[in-house]
């Protein structure tokens, strides 16, 4: 498939790009060598391959979800630089 200067510009509008007449030929040429090589692909026989979302295998690396007792309010609060009483003080982002 042809990638013309049109669907360049198209391309472009869409995305809310502004380019030069340059880079509108620069991008028509690599768009339709990324779709050329895209068409080369098709040529391979996948039959029986079966299709993979990563190129190694994955494994969960979560732990368990285990319930345990919290740190304590004193540990939670000892390093805030302002606190009044349980909670912490922070600037007004707000006015």
């Amino acid at each position: 498939m042809k990638i013309t200067v049109a669907d360049v510009e198209h391309v472009a509008r869409l995305a809310r790009l502004e380019l030069t007449p340059g880079e509108k030929e620069l991008f028509a040429g690599q768009m339709g060598a990324i779709l050329g090589y895209v068409e080369k692909l098709k040529e391979l026989d996948t039959e029986g391959i079966v299709p993979t979302s990563h190129a190694v295998p994955m494994e969960n690396s979560f732990r368990e979800d285990i319930a345990r007792p919290s740190i304590g309010l004193e540990k939670a609060l000892a390093n805030a630089p302002s606190r009044a009483g349980s909670f912490f003080v922070v600037p007004n982002v707000i006015e």
